[in-house]
């Protein structure tokens, strides 16, 4: 396939919007017109047309494939959702358009939408109040790392260290760092869980706070999590719930109820908005009432008439966390999904999600090595390493994937299990694709024993084949350069 710029011809032009002649040579200052022309392809509406619409079948999604992304809840997004974030009267919004204007309400619709998800939040998790603002699941998790250290100084505390178990998300103990902690790591015991005892011995009063994902990154929920919770608050520590895989609890536990005081969200992986590609996020961050007024400023309020404002007036507040009020067709989107499933429907997720992992992982512990084989939440990790004798990695298997028309899973997360494939099915999926992913990866296995090499080398069917990875990130070349 050529590149766009290969497909240039000199002076070919999509669109012509005036006569260069008629074209006023003063339209802008003088230092901002390029000494040369741009070195952009000269191309036609059709060549542009026919090239990113073959551009596009190259991509792999959630649209068009299978896509088991343990970790990130990878799950088809309803187009009803995309409908509501393209209607006129929210993409027409403007961040800086005033609350109320001539005696016309112009943003209220925008205001209502953050000051019902925040509500909606709230109910779903068991806290008291949200911000929106977060841009993404690490952001939020540096907004409530923010909140920790807002909540000690404010107490006149000062303490040293964040706990994490040593199968949580990187992110964890960076935020924590970037927050000003020391960070502690708790291994996993050999149920799954975070090491209770070790958690004992290193938890006293210079520990600000927990991070816990729950379920964890194996995709088991921790029965000692109430256990946990109360021992930190003994000691005048917070709990932090890093929300990434809420897919799999929705409407069975919140995390308030349990013990936890700080919640971060992926809307962008529970409720259904896009995801991956480096795509937009966000990372709402939901607090306890002792924690409310450190949340990041400003913050949504009804007024006694029912109207919508922006109140700043938070002196103890962490400040701005980003721009304006966060992702807002990201939030759109989370809003509707709720609302369109209500609360039997985001109970169903949840149960739909887990059926499915658990299935998988049934029809599958005859051919792999499971770690932690015991009935598991919305995601499961299998190992290949009882397959590496026989020249086959986990990496191995995830290129063999992309020809069967699967995304590959996660691999090599988390870090506590040797060569780790991660499942996550979601609930979106049908039987049908979970009995086809099953066959291919009982094909792998017997492949494994019999003709490894049919494994190793791939893939075969995409534009290139296994790429020098470490190469390309070290020496990465994005710019097209004439021959």
């Amino acid at each position: 396939m050529q590149l766009i710029f290969e497909r240039s011809v000199k002076g070919r032009r999509a669109v012509k919007f005036c006569d260069d002649e008629k074209f006023p040579e003063n339209i802008f200052p003088q230092k901002y017109s390029r000494a040369k022309d741009a070195d952009l392809p000269e191309v036609s509406e059709l060549d542009v047309i026919r090239h990113y619409t073959n551009l596009s079948r190259r991509n792999f999604s959630v649209d068009t494939n299978f896509y088991p992304l343990g970790s990130c809840t990878m799950k088809y997004n309803p187009k009803f959702t995309e409908k509501i974030a393209s209607l006129e009267g929210f993409t027409q919004l403007h961040p800086l358009m005033p609350q109320i204007f001539g005696g016309g309400i112009l943003s209220q619709g925008g205001l209502e939408v953050i000051y019902k998800s925040e509500q909606l939040l709230s109910e779903i998790t068991g806290m008291k109040a949200f911000t929106m603002q977060p841009l993404a699941g690490a952001h939020g998790e540096l907004t409530g790392a923010m909140v920790i250290a807002q909540y000690h100084k404010n107490n006149g505390d000062r303490r040293k260290y964040v706990i994490v178990p040593d199968s949580s998300h990187g992110t964890n103990p960076a935020s924590a760092v970037i927050a000003g902690y020391e960070v502690i790591v708790i291994k996993t015991d050999k149920d799954g869980g975070m090491d209770i005892d070790e958690f004992k011995s290193q938890l006293n009063t210079d520990v600000a706070a927990v991070m816990l994902t729950c379920p964890n990154t194996l995709g088991l929920f921790n029965s000692n999590i109430k256990i946990i919770c109360d021992m930190a608050h003994e000691v005048g520590a917070l709990m932090y719930y890093d929300g990434a895989n809420l897919n799999a609890i929705l409407g069975k536990v919140r995390p308030g109820d349990i013990g936890f005081d700080i919640v971060h969200l992926n809307l962008h992986k529970t409720f259904a908005t896009p995801h991956g590609g480096g795509g937009p996020g966000a990372g709402p961050v939901g607090v306890t009432e002792k924690l409310k007024k450190f949340l990041p400023i400003p913050r949504v309020i009804q007024r006694k008439d029912g109207t919508y404002a922006l109140r700043y007036k938070y002196p103890e507040s962490i400040g701005y966390m980003a721009p304006f009020l966060g992702n807002f067709g990201v939030i759109l989107k989370s809003y509707a999904y709720i609302m369109m499933l209500g609360k039997q429907g985001l109970i169903e997720v949840s149960e739909n999600a887990v059926l499915s992992t658990n299935y998988i992982r049934a029809k599958l512990k005859k051919y792999f090595y499971i770690p932690y084989d015991k009935i598991c939440m919305h995601e499961f990790v299998i190992s290949a390493k009882t397959l590496v004798e026989r020249g086959v990695r986990a990496i191995d298997i995830a290129k063999f994937l992309i020809d069967k028309g699967i995304h590959p899973p996660t691999i090599y997360f988390p870090l506590i299990v040797p060569e780790a494939i991660m499942i996550e099915p979601t609930e979106t999926e049908s039987k049908e694709t979970l009995d086809n992913f099953i066959d291919i990866m009982k094909e792998i296995s017997r492949l494994a024993q019999e003709d490894p090499d049919k494994i190793i080398n791939t893939p075969k069917t995409t534009p290139v084949n296994r790429l020098d990875e470490t190469k390309a990130a070290r020496d990465l070349c994005i710019r097209w350069h004439a021959a």
